[in-house]
């Protein structure tokens, strides 16, 4: 089953939402096994949400070792939540 980390953070200005847009296009953190990720940001409340996909449990406990070892400059803003999701739907349009 496919699951997803689900990272909330504040104080994530539209800078920074496009200063890490540049940053991620066609890159990843290195040995992130993640089949896609999202970011989704309320520029109003400056506040973010980042969804980031897995295949499977092993995955996941790699990509979560990956993005808990980033230094926090490399983050939106200030991680005020962590959830470990099932994805229990997911299409595209």
């Amino acid at each position: 089953m496919a699951l997803a980390r689900v990272v909330t953070f504040e104080g994530v200005g539209q800078d920074r939402v496009d200063e890490m847009r540049a940053g991620m296009e066609g890159e990843r953190p290195e040995g992130l096994p993640a089949t896609e990720i999202m970011l989704l940001h309320d520029p109003g409340t400056e506040t973010a949400t980042a969804i980031v996909f897995f295949d499977n449990e092993d995955d996941y406990a790699q990509g979560a070792a990956v993005l808990e070892s980033m230094p926090a400059s490399d983050t939106p803003g200030r991680r005020t939540s962590v959830a470990k999701c099932e994805v229990a739907v997911r299409r595209t349009a």
